[in-house]
């Protein structure tokens, strides 16, 4: 985190946010010297260019390249010639269909909030958006943080009129969506009457600008949500190789395999996958493939070589997946 003055109808950086890069990187090949400092510095600052309203990439923040070469034996994983590279870790990952009716309305209200439409409409609506679902039986609790923009906001009193007016969008949208008896809360820490202190006011749009710092890994799983009372796997997706790491590739790849299952097979309700790779194995070959599944009726004897058909098709076409997830088909959150 790094800090600001603020103050209604603006502010400034007093210390540019600090981004820091860690892991492995590979710095030569063939005799070629790559310069990953200037790969990861500047694929960063077209990141933040392309997401992150108000903080100038160049001047709101500062970097801190960690990146070492990769231990021998793992980097020599790209030297053996093989068509299937062995996986450079025993790892194991899930991944489940479909999302439920609290997950998906927890995603569809983070992506209307942090839509284009939706910040020309509120743009004092900034990007740093949490939204908490708590479902108890046919009654929804959404918990949302959103900070509002120092330059739009002249007074305290302004700032309450439009979190006023974003939290009746926000109703708007639920009620549009979701068939919850709902409770709608907008930035809960909120006191009137406290100025700066008793307000979600930020410079940036970003509490990473004095109030909050991040990792890899704490953020949400690669289909767009935290679900504590679901299985999910203990690694990251971000920040590995797509090729090989398959705390990567497995996390991402057991999700989409029980969406196809579950978009391809009938009688289904949900269906949960289970990867686990073995070191130096084939990423195609995982030591164990699970599909545990629950039916709406019927028996699962019924549609068990359906099932195994699309797992079988999935890892035969794994080139093309890993493929695609180096190209940024699939995104990882």
């Amino acid at each position: 985190a790094g800090s600001v003055k603020l103050e209604f109808g603006g502010g400034e950086i007093l210390e540019p946010m600090l981004l820091i890069f860690g892991d492995r990187a590979t710095r030569e090949l063939n005799g070629e010297e790559i310069d990953v400092d200037e790969i990861a510095i500047s694929t960063a600052k077209k990141w933040i260019r392309e997401n992150l309203r108000f903080v100038n990439p160049d001047e709101d923040m500062k970097y801190q390249v960690e990146l070492k070469e990769g231990s021998a034996e793992l980097t020599d994983i790209f030297k053996r010639g093989e068509e299937i590279l062995g996986a450079n870790d025993t790892s194991a990952a899930v991944g489940y269909a479909p999302l439920s009716r609290t997950e998906k309305i927890v995603l569809e209200v983070e992506k209307f909030l942090n839509s284009q439409e939706f910040k020309k409409r509120f743009p004092e609506c900034g990007e740093d958006i949490k939204v908490m679902g708590l479902r108890i039986n046919n009654s929804l609790t959404l918990t949302i943080a959103c900070p509002l923009v120092s330059r739009f906001i002249t007074s305290e009193k302004e700032y309450f009129r439009k979190k006023d007016e974003l939290l009746e969008e926000i109703k708007g949208f639920v009620s549009q969506n979701c068939e919850f008896k709902t409770d709608i809360q907008l930035n809960t820490l909120d006191v009137e009457g406290r100025g700066l202190g008793g307000i979600y006011l930020t410079l940036t749009g970003t509490s990473a600008e004095d109030a909050d710092c991040g990792q890899v890994g704490r953020g949400n799983k690669v289909n767009g949500v935290i679900a504590f009372d679901r299985p999910s796997s203990s690694e990251a997706a971000a920040g590995k190789n797509p090729v090989s790491h398959v705390g990567k590739i497995y996390n991402i790849l057991s999700h989409k395999i029980a969406n196809e299952v579950y978009n391809n097979v009938s009688g289904i309700r949900e269906v949960y996958i289970w990867l686990l790779s073995q070191i130096g194995r084939p990423i195609n070959q995982p030591k164990i493939v699970a599909a545990q599944i629950m039916m709406n009726g019927g028996n699962v004897k019924e549609i068990e070589k359906e099932v195994e058909e699309i797992i079988t098709k999935e890892l035969e076409n794994i080139r093309r997946f890993t493929r695609d997830l180096a190209m940024g088909k699939y995104p990882v959150c």
